[in-house]
Order: structure tokens, then C-alpha cells, then sequence
């Protein structure tokens, strides 16, 4: 039983049985630098936008659904250090993404000592296309 997948993150999909999501937040960070002036209240200069950072909240429940194998394969990109694309199950494209982070609880454990639910948030942040190892690979 797989169901619809409303979100993927490279190869990993997030389905509603399996390695299912119930929060979506996006955070733009972007900077203005202040000039000072003579007489007047400080200008501001936009120099552009310098982060975007998704937080994927979810819950998987392993021994009925799976999602377990989907949360230990993002688990190996973030420590591998291998970027994944972020898609809409509509098909938006979110962009390249580092996974920068993933937090992990279980609970209901069994007597093998299994959780039999377990809650996760994965942190990750949008690469942009300056100057990177990225950027120099794409040029080969």
C-alpha cells in the first residue's frame, strides 16, 4: 500500500502511508544593507536574498507502512553530503537542496525494540548557483 506522493526529495518519496509529511515551512532570508545619510533617516540598499530553508515535519509508522528505508536513505545523503531536488507531487519544483539536518524520535517500542512510530524533521537548505564545487562540476 503506497498512496499518493505529494512531496519527493530526489529519489525519496513522502507518501500518505509510508514516509508520510504533516508540516511544510519555507523561511526567505533576505538582506538590505543600511547607508547612512545626512539629514534624512538611513537609506537601504536590497543586496538580495541570502537563504531559503525548508523544514519538513512527519511522522512514520515503520511496521505498518514503512518509510523507514526513505528516512535512513535521506539520513545517508545528508552524511554523504550529496544534494537532492525538492518536488511537488503537482510538480513544482522547489529547487537543488542540502540536507542539512535530520531529527529523529521514536516511540511505542516493541519488544524487539523497534519504535513503532516515529517522528522526524529534516532542515535543508536551497543551494544557490555562485561559486561552488557544485558550479565547477557542472562545467566539466
Amino acid at each position: 500500500m503506497s498512496g499518493p506522493v505529494p512531496m519527493a526529495l530526489g529519489p525519496f518519496k513522502f507518501k500518505a502511508h509510508g514516509l508520510g509529511f504533516t508540516e511544510m515551512e519555507r523561511k526567505l532570508d533576505a538582506t538590505w544593507a543600511e547607508l547612512e545619510t545626512a539629514g534624512r533617516l538611513n537609506a537601504l540598499q536590497w543586496t538580495g536574498p541570502t537563504s531559503e530553508v525548508i523544514t519538513i515535519k512527519g511522522v512514520a509508522f515503520p511496521a505498518e507502512f514503512g518509510g523507514e528505508g526513505a528516512l535512513n536513505g535521506i539520513k545517508m545523503s545528508a552524511r554523504l553530503g550529496v544534494p537532492q531536488i525538492l518536488l511537488s507531487g503537482g510538480g513544482r519544483i522547489y529547487g537543488l537542496h542540502a540536507i542539512e539536518g535530520v531529527d529523529e524520535e521514536g516511540g511505542y517500542y516493541d519488544r524487539k525494540g523497534a519504535p513503532a512510530r516515529v517522528g522526524y524533521s529534516l532542515k535543508l537548505r536551497k543551494i544557490g548557483f555562485g561559486f561552488s564545487l557544485l558550479s565547477l562540476l557542472r562545467g566539466l
